[in-house]
């Protein structure tokens, strides 16, 4: 009798882990929201919530797509931070 107890618990336990492994690997994944590679973002309200797209340039190019909308244009706080243009590099340190 204890051994079959024995079985019993151990498929049961396995069972559990492979439901839980199932209902994690079944979920989808969210996709990023913020895109580093563009500065500016606008966030769409809708009677279904809103949404964000970080797929503009500038402002303006933003501010052109929200015309009209319930939307709101606002700095990608992701974006990738670069050197800013026209700025003069400084030269390399040197060690003595």
């Amino acid at each position: 009798m204890r051994p079959i107890m024995n079985t019993i618990q151990l498929v049961a336990g396995l069972l559990g882990i492979a439901l839980l492994g199932i209902a994690l690997a079944g979920a989808p994944a969210a996709a990023q929201t913020y895109d580093p590679r563009y500065p500016v973002c606008i966030e769409v309200y809708t009677i279904d919530g809103s949404s964000i797209d970080c797929s503009f340039t500038s402002i303006a190019q933003c501010a052109a797509t929200a015309s009209g909308q319930s939307a709101q244009c606002y700095a990608n706080p992701y974006a990738a931070q670069g050197r800013q243009q026209g700025l003069a590099s400084s030269p390399p340190r040197r060690n003595r």
